[in-house]
């Protein structure tokens, strides 16, 4: 394989980039298989978890992206399987198995309280009876949900309002003595013992020390990501940048890593040993706001020309695209967004609001947005897609809609 540049144009590091994440080859043709889950997972190595469901569980996205339609017990089944686990790894995140011990420095840290959580380690240091008790309810009557440990005498409030058995539970989890073996019916997680949860022969890997747990954390950063500035690659597994930079030095020495210019970047860019540098991207995407190609925005702005925020806890009126906003990729471009929404009880597919972004062809992206979202709405087992009229790309896609439009 030629050798990629030390100067390179914005657009080879995106194609890098993009092709890093799994976006250079097509879709399968076949139906979707645990190998194809397992392929996706080798190349993003974490898929973040959120609990917004106004569209799909975000987790469920990232694979729909790269695999199309897809079995949507994907993650469940990878879980029971025993292929991967639950962690703190960016933010809540499923990793591959194989990944428990490059965490365990983080879970040592946290119960000899050499790192803290703001409301965990409070709780932990004035209620350890209380946390004891919980693990020793869950060792010997095996595996529960908060609800059922729950003494809570008046009604929950919001989504944070843990009780003491939630907190208990999450403190174990943070800590890594409880794990979580799945999710229930309302989403709410399973917690078990490690030694209920992992293979044997996870178990039994013998635990790096901190210094090259986080050394391999960034080398599989670097790999995933192709390309990435330091502060990207300290993101990635959310390290922290000060402690990261002599690591990335020593890759760099050790030839994993690679200085090289991009094009319109201030930051020194470091190029995985691994990358490659592909003539061109054939693929169109709709992309979780949690998706490990975009959930960095800072380097989407630098990759990408391409500005996003979250606008779900923005006040209504104050929303610049909408409350549940999906970027469009088409060929290695970000090139729109999309407000949408699954209306269950309609059967409806709801496209809010379509923009595209400036100087692209909103006639071309509005045929490829249609594709994407007819499959999707037959991956939710909706009927329907209704396009609302706002945003600039609406009227395009209203008109491509009408063409040849069957949803499956």
């Amino acid at each position: 394989m030629p050798r990629i540049s030390d100067q390179l144009s914005i657009h080879e590091a995106r194609r890098i980039g993009v092709s890093a994440q799994g976006f250079d080859n097509p879709r399968p043709s076949s139906a979707v298989t645990q190998r194809h889950v397992s392929g996706v997972l080798r190349n993003v190595r974490i898929i973040q978890i959120d609990s917004v469901n106004v569209l799909v569980r975000s987790e469920e996205l990232p694979l729909f992206a790269r695999l199309g339609s897809h079995k949507r017990t994907a993650i469940a089944d990878a879980t029971k399987n025993g292929k991967i686990f639950e962690y703190w790894a960016h933010e809540a995140a499923h990793i591959p198995v194989e990944f428990h011990p490059l965490f365990r420095w983080k879970m040592e840290a946290a119960r000899r309280g050499h790192s803290t959580h703001w409301g965990l380690s409070s709780f932990y240091s004035t209620h350890k009876s209380f946390v004891e008790s919980i693990y020793r309810r869950v060792v010997n009557d095996g595996p529960t949900n908060s609800r059922q440990l729950s003494e809570r005498k008046v009604a929950k409030g919001t989504w944070w309002d843990w009780d003491e058995a939630k907190t208990a539970l999450e403190y174990l989890f943070w800590t890594g003595r409880l794990m979580s073996r799945g999710r229930g019916t309302d989403y709410s997680r399973i917690y078990d013992t490690p030694e209920r949860v992992l293979p044997e022969s996870i178990i039994s890997m013998p635990t790096p020390s901190e210094h090259d747990a986080r050394k391999t954390l960034i080398d599989h950063a670097g790999a995933s990501m192709g390309i990435a500035s330091a502060t990207d690659l300290a993101d990635y597994f959310r390290q922290k940048l000060t402690v990261v930079r002599p690591l990335i030095k020593e890759l760099v020495e050790s030839g994993d890593l690679r200085e090289v210019g991009v094009e319109g970047w201030k930051e020194v860019a470091y190029l995985h040993s691994s990358a490659t540098l592909p003539r061109s991207i054939h693929t169109h995407a709709l992309l979780s706001p949690f998706d490990s190609l975009v959930w960095c925005r800072p380097r989407n702005e630098r990759l990408f020309n391409f500005h996003y925020r979250i606008e779900i806890y923005t006040p209504q009126h104050k929303r610049i695209y909408g409350y549940y906003v999906l970027p469009f990729m088409l060929d290695g471009e970000i090139v729109g967004r999309v407000d949408v929404k699954a209306d269950r009880a309609q059967g409806i597919l709801r496209v809010h609001a379509a923009f595209a972004e400036p100087g692209v062809d909103r006639g071309v992206v509005a045929l490829r947005l249609k594709d994407e979202l007819i499959e999707m709405a037959g991956w939710l087992d909706l009927n329907d897609i209704d396009i609302a009229r706002r945003g600039n790309l609406s009227a395009s896609l209203r008109s491509a809609m009408k063409v040849g439009t069957s949803v499956q």
